[in-house]
């Protein structure tokens, strides 16, 4: 099985195809580079102008074809800089998943400046970090975001505003409308490969969201990745099985279509499932709000191909009672990524899915997405392992002294490669510690086989992974320390049937201080976003366990607490 993939991977990247790999420098590092990646997110978008008349956004009962997109794109790029928004500027979007999201985030791509994807779930304190860590030049938010800011805005008065499917525009902010009315006029810009384009929160182990830095080169580095990784494996798949393996220059292939299930700001849905099927002149629909069952209804009506999300939501899907009563024929792939797809549902999706065969990728925010994949008979014939490595990057496990271990031993997953993001936005030593010599040191635990699929046993971080959200323990902890009641805290990871991860606290009381959960949990909503709040609160009566180094010891703590105890 192996063998065929290796001979249809040397095909593809020989120097006269679509894949062709070459050396670039990049940030000082030689590395393996996609030949024919577009230079920009700007080419890549402008590209796609040739799809013409095909759908390419749909939400509810709207839809945008590629020629209607293109039109909305240059005219909110028009505008964007009639308003002085200049290249390098960043622009934040705080919006749930709506089409103007990549409306918008296309516009500003396509003018040389910086999307800001601002957390949806935030709430005003944790978005005024955001706007001022990212210094950011405007803000586009929806009604909901345009609430929380309204809390904070009179410290950012001289920020301008885009309210985005608002009843009623405050004065001080320009309505969406307004915008379309600029000429469809697409400005001229040069973009270095290296410069910024996104701007992506991903939870701080100080206590604040670190804010990476993807570039142009990392994020269409990363598109040809996957791109490259679903054709060579479904090729692969289908000579194995002896049928006609797909062909990406047949005219009347259908184009894919893919239902956007995630947050657009974060790389799964953004860069591993937009880019991917924005490239390939696919269809895009997005969902208000995540529903097993209204995602049926769309995978039938829309003829959804790919349907990626985080593991919960494939389960959800196919454990659902109308999956077998809905035509899902269209469907090809069903994974996603954001946590590891566990093998009990792997094999559920590949006996059960229909058509679909199980897909999972591995990577991080850091990575701008996937570094690692596998579809198919290469995902069910290692269904623990996190995939296969794609052809640019390198991935090895290092132990504590950040030595390289042989295969098979277990030490910390770096990663080199054209994937890898610029550094933190602001945070020089954070970037110089995960990023060494062109490495990133991922925090994940793992190993390597003698196949080159890598698998991944634990976190080094301190971390919850709550249905595909990392929770730093620390930054939890640093809101619970604001609660004067509180002189001990300790957060960590509660195991979920649904969610794999849930939020849990044990807390020690200041002398003479009595706590209530509820109470605390009402305190923090309005310092942290819901999905952080912890769900099992454990108020001890004796100090929290510590080593010699005064680190609470939370694995010892977790063993003592009991869960029927939680409050």
């Amino acid at each position: 099985m192996l063998d065929v993939l290796k001979q249809i991977t040397a095909a593809m990247t020989a120097p006269d195809q679509m894949f062709a790999i070459t050396e670039t420098e990049v940030h000082g590092n030689l590395m393996k580079t996609w030949a024919n990646a577009p230079g920009s997110l700007r080419d890549l978008w402008l590209s796609t102008s040739v799809h013409g008349e095909r759908d390419y956004l749909v939400f509810e009962d709207e839809r945008w074809t590629y020629n209607q997109a293109h039109e909305q794109v240059a005219r909110i790029a028009n505008w964007l800089t009639s308003q002085g928004i200049q290249q390098h500027d960043r622009v934040a979007i705080a919006m749930r998943n709506y089409p103007e999201w990549l409306l918008c985030n296309w516009a500003i791509a396509s003018i040389g400046a910086v999307t800001v994807g601002i957390n949806a779930w935030w709430v005003a304190e944790e978005l005024k970090y955001g706007l001022t860590d990212s210094e950011a030049k405007m803000l586009i938010c929806d009604t909901e975001r345009l609430g929380r800011f309204s809390d904070i805005a009179e410290e950012f008065s001289e920020l301008p505003v885009v309210a985005v499917r608002t009843h009623e525009t405050p004065t001080w902010a320009t309505s969406w409308r307004e915008v379309l009315k600029a000429e469809p006029s697409m400005p001229s810009v040069i973009i270095d490969p290296d410069d910024d384009v996104c701007i992506f929160y991903t939870s701080g182990t100080t206590g604040f969201p670190k804010g990476a830095q993807l570039t142009h080169r990392s994020c269409v580095s990363q598109l040809l990745s996957a791109l490259f990784v679903g054709l060579s494996q479904n090729t692969a798949n289908a000579l194995i099985k002896g049928e006609q393996p797909p062909n990406p220059e047949d005219p009347n292939a259908v184009p894919p279509a893919g239902l956007v299930t995630t947050p657009l700001f974060h790389v799964t849905a953004m860069n591993s499932v937009v880019h991917s099927i924005t490239a390939s002149g696919g269809k895009l629909v997005h969902m208000y709000k995540w529903d097993a069952g209204e995602a049926l209804r769309l995978i039938e009506q829309e003829k959804i191909t790919n349907f990626s999300g985080v593991p919960l939501m494939g389960r959800e899907l196919i454990s659902h009672p109308d999956f077998h009563s809905r035509d899902v024929s269209s469907l090809m792939s069903l994974g996603g990524g954001g946590a590891p797809v566990q093998p009990d549902l792997i094999e559920k999706i590949d006996s059960g899915g229909g058509h679909a065969v199980p897909a999972q990728g591995y990577g991080l925010t850091e990575t701008c997405g996937l570094a690692t994949g596998s579809y198919g008979a290469f995902l069910t014939s290692k269904p623990n392992s996190a995939g296969l490595i794609v052809p640019v990057c390198d991935i090895k496990a290092v132990d504590e002294q950040g030595a390289d271990l042989p295969r098979g031993e277990i030490g910390e997953i770096c990663i080199y490669g054209p994937h890898i993001i610029k550094g933190y936005l602001n945070r020089p030593d954070a970037t110089a510690e995960t990023i060494v010599d062109g490495w990133l040191h991922t925090g994940d635990i793992g190993y390597l086989d003698e196949d080159n699929f890598v698998y991944l046993v634990d976190r080094a971080k301190d971390m919850v992974l709550r249905g595909g959200e990392n929770i730093y323990s620390s930054e939890v902890e640093a809101a619970i320390f604001n609660y004067p009641a509180v002189a001990e805290c300790a957060v960590f990871s509660v195991p979920d049937d649904r969610l794999g991860e849930e939020v849990g606290c044990a807390i020690f009381p200041a002398p003479g201080n009595e706590i209530s959960p509820q109470a605390l949990r009402e305190f923090l909503r309005e310092k942290l976003a819901a999905f952080k709040i912890p769900r099992y609160i454990w108020v001890v009566e004796q100090p929290l366990p510590q080593n010699a180094s005064g680190k609470f010891l939370k694995r010892d703590l977790k063993e003592k607490l009991n869960l029927a105890d939680a409050q």
